[in-house]
């Protein structure tokens, strides 16, 4: 029976000040040589007045900035002396365990560095046979196969590492057999040093991705509280209802995914549920929770204009502070949410991502929307779809 090896990585990157930098290599995996995007020369271009009407204009200046991104980023590669070839950073799943989850354990093994993960790049399959290949373009799909999903990824300070470490668990070093040399290098470095075909088709994605504004994008996660008390069976006030014992395992659980995007705002309603839900990802962090009034259902059906400004604050607060959100709601109040939402997808096939219907989203599970700033507004480049592994 054919078999099929699932694995998770991603191109961890960073932007350099100075574009001279970027043909400049670093042979070592400590975590102070490396800097996240500079916040502010990323949000400049994008939150500033714009001085030019012309949509073609506009445009040029888009795409001129789109390519300095380019210039100015350098990529992180590993060395596999099994294989002696230069790769992205990946790894096979553990049991029980998500890909995302694995992309940031694999990345922060064999690079040494905290990471916290970015917009969605792509998968990969190739037959396992071809591990070691510098061409996996077979298209033989009746042998073992291995599969690999991947995502950008960018370094955390250590203090946020720090708080992660009981949601996220523990990341050891790989052993010097696995990985034996890690090398910063600019795209186009990477284009060269690359052993394998698929590696490249890869690094084709993220240049994509960087082009539509990646680098500056931010994240708004939105969670639906986990399954709480049956209103029929509860004889308390709604607004009091709890979590059953079994949405409470599916909230533990979700704590290890969010914990791979590294939110340090936790907003919520203050309904007990919704509270419930974050605690645990509260107290392992020790960040604190924010409470939103105009998020709890009867203030949604008062006035959903209102929940809805109360959101795009959540979004706007994470563009200016540039920080990770993750907002814990209830179902009708996440219908409205997404009906202002899919106005602001870059592609239909993002606004197919936030379900039309209720109950929009299953309870205890989470979408991750990466957004940017744009002259007309927040643009919503990615959504992924974030559920727990409960076993």
């Amino acid at each position: 029976m054919r078999r099929i090896v699932e694995a998770a990585g991603g191109i961890l990157y960073r932007i350099v000040p100075d574009p001279e930098q970027t043909s400049e290599r670093r042979a070592d995996g400590d975590i102070n040589d490396v800097t996240a995007p500079d916040a502010a020369e990323l949000a400049l271009a994008e939150t500033a007045e714009p001085t030019n009407s012309d949509p073609a204009a506009a445009a040029a200046t888009a795409s001129n900035i789109a390519e300095d991104i380019v210039d100015r980023v350098e990529v992180c590669i590993v060395h596999r002396p099994k294989y002696d070839d230069w790769s992205w950073p990946k790894g096979k799943l553990e049991i029980n365990e998500s890909h995302r989850h694995a992309a940031v354990r694999e990345i922060g093994e064999e690079t040494g560095m905290s990471v916290a993960l970015g917009p969605y790049l792509g998968d990969i399959e190739y037959p396992l046979a071809e591990e070691g290949s510098k061409t996996r373009h077979s298209k033989d799909r009746t042998v073992d196969m291995k599969h690999i999903e991947y995502w950008m990824a960018t370094p955390i300070d250590a203090t946020d590492a720090e708080e992660l470490i009981d949601a996220l668990g523990p990341i050891h070093r790989a052993d010097i057999g696995e990985i034996d040399d890690i090398l910063w290098v600019s795209v186009t470095e990477a284009r060269k040093i690359l052993t394998h075909s698929t590696d490249k088709d890869l690094l084709a994605l993220f240049v994509d991705r960087l082009q539509e504004g990646a680098a500056d994008a931010q994240n708004v996660i939105i969670v639906r509280h986990a399954k709480a008390e049956s209103r029929k069976t509860w004889d308390g006030t709604d607004e009091n209802r709890p979590i059953t014992p079994r949405g409470a395992a599916a909230a533990y659980a979700l704590n290890r995914e969010l914990a791979c995007y590294n939110p340090t705002r936790l907003a919520t309603s203050p309904w007990m549920r919704c509270r419930e839900t974050l605690h645990v990802f509260s107290w392992q962090t020790n960040r604190p929770m924010t409470h939103l009034d105009p998020l709890t259902e009867d203030a949604f059906a008062d006035d959903p204009t209102r929940a809805w400004n109360c959101f795009r604050d959540e979004i706007d607060h994470a563009l200016r502070h540039r920080e990770t959100v993750a907002i814990c709601m209830h179902r009708p109040v996440i219908g409205g949410i997404f009906d202002h939402l899919r106005k602001l997808c870059v592609a239909k096939s993002l606004t197919k991502r936030l379900i039309a219907k209720s109950p929009y989203m299953p309870t205890g599970t989470a979408v991750a929307l990466f957004v940017v700033s744009s002259p007309e507004g927040p643009r919503i480049i990615d959504i992924q779809k974030v559920s727990p592994r409960v076993y």
